[in-house]
């Protein structure tokens, strides 16, 4: 029996590269560890930032859509992400250091069970930053090239919050095809893990009545959930049919190789493997720092390049 050991990735809109650009890397501190485009449309980039080298578990992906407009939010859709930080004293820095950059926050404050540090991206996008003490995805890595300290970086993704119209069925589809348990949970809300105890594989589900979400600029269009490698994934893309669902079967990114599925609420999941990574076409030295594309693009280098701009 397989399980899943946390996160592996989540993918969100942007409107602008550049300024999400500047953002991620000069206030955050993560590294973009890959700069590449979206393979199902390559007028648009794919940023990736993570650890030294993306590690699952650390990575957040954005795909620029100049057009878009803004985000109406609603029920039905991922609306927090959870990033880890090793301290409560962390907390004190992010809050000193987001000031700094004029980006508005709440005090420090609780929540789901820890403390943490509200606060939104210049286009909505809504974080959670959680002081979680020796609780890191155990392969991160320190960017030495960031300019936050080591001591207060940013240590991966942590909980996800997911807001639904139906709880009890979200709730059913991660405990019964995935093997989640159940945290903690009231009439509205529920704490769920797929490691007992790990906040690197938490999602924080909350019942929402009302209008769906519209999605643009700074919404989050999918939870990508980790698993070992392609022999797993086929066994879990057999569960996911065998549940009736709809699956996109497995589809090759490259980097990874992984499926699709929307659950009853119409969240949409992705499943992902561990490997090969982001160094399969890079090194560690200047890593993100050039567009890479794929091996199936490359011979479109030249077509693909001339309708992107320069984000630096």
């Amino acid at each position: 029996m397989y399980t899943i050991p946390g996160h592996h990735h989540i993918s969100m809109i942007t409107k602008n590269a550049k300024t999400n650009n500047h953002f991620y890397r000069e206030v955050l501190g993560l590294r973009r560890v890959k700069l590449t485009v979206n393979q199902d449309d390559t007028s648009m980039y794919h940023l990736f930032y993570g650890d030294k080298t993306g590690s699952p578990g650390t990575e957040l992906s954005f795909f620029e859509i100049p057009l878009v407009g803004r985000t109406h939010r609603g029920t039905n859709a991922i609306t927090k992400i959870g990033l880890i930080v090793p301290s409560e004293e962390s907390l004190v820095y992010w809050q000193q250091r987001l000031s700094s950059y004029g980006v508005g926050q709440s005090e420090i404050t609780m929540y789901a069970g820890r403390p943490a540090l509200l606060f939104e991206d210049s286009e909505g996008l809504r974080m959670a930053l959680i002081a979680s003490p020796n609780t890191k995805v155990a392969h991160w890595e320190t960017y030495e090239g960031s300019p936050v300290p080591a001591e207060h970086q940013i240590q991966g993704m942590g909980t996800v919050e997911i807001t639904v119209k139906n709880m009890h069925k979200l709730k059913a589809t991660l405990s019964e095809i995935f093997g989640y348990s159940v945290a903690t949970e009231t009439a509205t809300t529920t704490l769920m893990q797929s490691i007992d105890n790990e906040l690197f594989g938490e999602i924080y589900i909350i019942e929402q009545d009302g209008i769906s979400e519209k999605p643009g600029r700074g919404s989050i269009h999918h939870l990508a959930i980790r698993v070992k490698n392609e022999e797993e994934l086929i066994y879990w893309n057999e569960q996911v049919k065998k549940r009736g669902f709809m699956s996109s079967g497995i589809v090759d990114r490259f980097y990874f190789k992984s499926l699709y599925f929307r659950e009853s609420n119409g969240i949409l999941f992705e499943i992902a493997t561990d490997g090969p990574g982001f160094l399969i076409d890079g090194n560690i030295e200047t890593l993100g720092e050039q567009l890479d594309l794929p091996d199936f693009l490359e011979p479109k280098r030249a077509e693909i390049t001339a309708k992107l701009k320069p984000i630096e």
